[in-house]
């Protein structure tokens, strides 16, 4: 029996017949999961996004196979596999901070609850920092080149991604920078829990995988974290004028 997915389908009031129908299965393979078959993976992650939960408080089991270490709680192979709960738990717990670092992130910009959900934590009193590829910069036209989509998508990304957070430039808290950095990495900060999307020559970022890292003073996610405040030290400011 999977007591976990039974007690989460009961605080959503929701039945087997609900799951099945919001993925598109038969009952029938719901009522399995239910007495204990763990599902394939997409399955696990679409459930994990309709009850709003971590697919390791459903599948625990699961999620052992996927902890390296007491730092890294998961691996997903892909950015697009991370169920978009777990985008917006990392942002909407965070108490403190909030840092985006990336070339465009425009997969984040182009969702109007995520800009929302930012404004609502800066004016909560969380600061929010924006780190975004500056679109005339040669490293920008370069990760375009080795994407394959060529510098001027990339850099229309960008400006696309400014664009769609312009309602941020007026909020309080909310600081955007343009970096002229090769990034390895880009990073999405909420507090101690860091989504740390890993870059691959040749390979767009939404196809490279994607670690849930858990900060500490002297962890994996320390590394990350010193080369995220490097990068906002050496960027430029964007401010309201440019908008």
């Amino acid at each position: 029996m999977s007591e976990n997915f039974r007690r989460a389908l009961a605080s959503a009031r929701l039945h087997a017949v609900d799951v099945a129908a919001a993925l598109a299965v038969d009952p029938k393979t719901v009522n399995r999961w239910l007495k204990g078959r763990v599902p394939y993976p997409r399955h696990r992650w679409a459930v994990a996004d309709l009850l709003q939960v971590d697919e390791a408080e459903l599948w625990p089991e699961v999620a052992s196979g996927l902890v390296i270490s007491e730092d890294v709680r998961a691996v997903y192979p892909h950015r697009w596999a991370v169920p978009q709960s777990v985008w917006r738990r990392v942002f909407q717990e965070a108490a403190e901070r909030i840092d985006i670092l990336t070339y465009s992130g425009l997969f984040l910009a182009e969702d109007a609850g995520m800009v929302r959900l930012l404004g609502e934590r800066a004016r909560a009193g969380v600061q929010v920092r924006i780190l975004l590829g500056d679109p005339d910069s040669s490293e920008v036209a370069i990760r375009g080149q080795d994407e394959g989509i060529g510098p001027d998508v990339m850099a229309a990304r960008i400006r696309n991604t400014l664009a769609l957070y312009r309602p941020l430039q007026d909020v309080e808290g909310v600081e955007i920078r343009l970096h002229r950095t090769v990034l390895y990495n880009s990073i999405y900060r909420g507090d101690d829990a860091l989504l740390v999307n890993i870059h691959a020559y040749g390979t767009p970022a939404a196809q490279a995988p994607v670690i849930h890292v858990r900060a500490s003073e002297d962890g994996t996610a320390a590394v990350y974290l010193t080369s995220l405040e490097r990068v906002w030290a050496a960027a430029a400011g964007f401010g309201k004028a440019e908008c």
